[in-house]
């Protein structure tokens, strides 16, 4: 029998009475990350290509060990675990991995992430988080057109399991945008400019890839490729835990590669003015930048340097 509601949530309150019980059930076979030093932690905020990031670093250490890429898994978040969803999904996050370096998916800041790791981030420009996650949020977790845009920011301040507020996130990630273990870029320089991303990335994980090799981990990251494989990105392990636990069907649209990108000018104004709000608030004393586009000019310039 179904704990929670035994559905998908219709308010922001009901979202919280089905996470509560669906994380009540005590995990068998879970257990705590034994960090390793060289680790590498996928650590965007919630819907700021986590996903493809996911992607392009286990298909560069695939095509690095075996020349050929890998599509043989049923989750992305099998090949690099999430531990913040591995109590729900009873997951033993410390299991082999198909390739080196090891790596896991977070949505944490630096500050509570194991030390010696090595930290990838893509920062996106908030207005367009919140459009994405309602998207991402809406026909799974929550009833179809249950939730409008304006009742949905208690959860997009929620940051996803494990995760933090957005404003903690990037403050956290700016203050390490030089460090040698943080390999941090914002989320449209990684689209835009996805080879250089990927030659990056392999540096990092201190990796080769010929041109040819760079060519496939392109193709392999392109949202047509990765929307033809829907099924590899869709949270299928969340999913069926949601379905056995709270009665959210598994096959609700849980889908994370949209068929186009999400419209910050979607977000309505009274929103819009609270994000402002709170970056004019925490972000601009900080960085001097007095909108994500002001931040995202620094650090594209120092990405093109690399």
């Amino acid at each position: 029998m179904a704990l929670g509601l035994g559905r998908a949530a219709r308010t922001a309150e009901e979202f919280g009475i089905n996470m509560m019980a669906a994380a009540s059930v005590p995990p068998q076979n879970f257990k705590p990350l034994e960090s390793e030093p060289g680790d590498v932690f996928i650590t965007t905020w919630a819907k700021s290509g986590t996903t493809m990031m996911q992607q392009m670093f286990h298909q560069i250490r695939m095509i690095a060990a075996t020349g050929e890429g890998d599509m043989d898994f049923d989750d992305i978040s099998r090949m690099t675990p999430w531990e913040d969803t591995g109590p729900l999904i009873d997951y033993d996050v410390n299991g082999p991995q198909r390739a080196q370096p090891r790596g896991f998916k977070s949505h944490r800041e630096y500050e509570r992430l194991p030390a010696g790791g090595r930290y990838v981030v893509t920062l996106r420009d908030p207005h367009e988080t919140y459009v994405s996650f309602y998207r991402f949020f809406d026909g799974w977790h929550i009833e179809r057109g249950a939730l409008s845009l304006e009742e949905y920011m208690p959860l997009w301040l929620s940051g996803g399991p494990g995760g933090c507020d957005y404003f903690t996130h990037l403050l956290s990630w700016y203050a390490r945008r030089s460090g040698p273990d943080t390999l941090l870029a914002t989320y449209r320089w990684a689209v835009k400019n996805k080879r250089a991303m990927i030659r990056r990335l392999a540096e990092f994980c201190e990796l080769e890839l010929s041109e040819e090799q760079v060519s496939l981990v392109e193709k392999m990251t392109s949202r047509e490729f990765m929307h033809r494989h829907l099924d590899k990105f869709d949270d299928k392990m969340v999913a069926e835990a949601l379905e056995k636990r709270v009665g959210i069907p598994a096959t609700s649209d849980s889908t994370k590669v949209q068929a186009s990108s999400s419209d910050a000018n979607q977000v309505p104004d009274s929103i819009a003015r609270q994000i402002n709000e709170m970056w004019a608030e925490r972000v601009t004393p900080v960085t001097g930048h007095t909108s994500f586009a002001e931040l995202a000019q620094e650090l594209d310039a120092q990405s093109h340097q690399s």
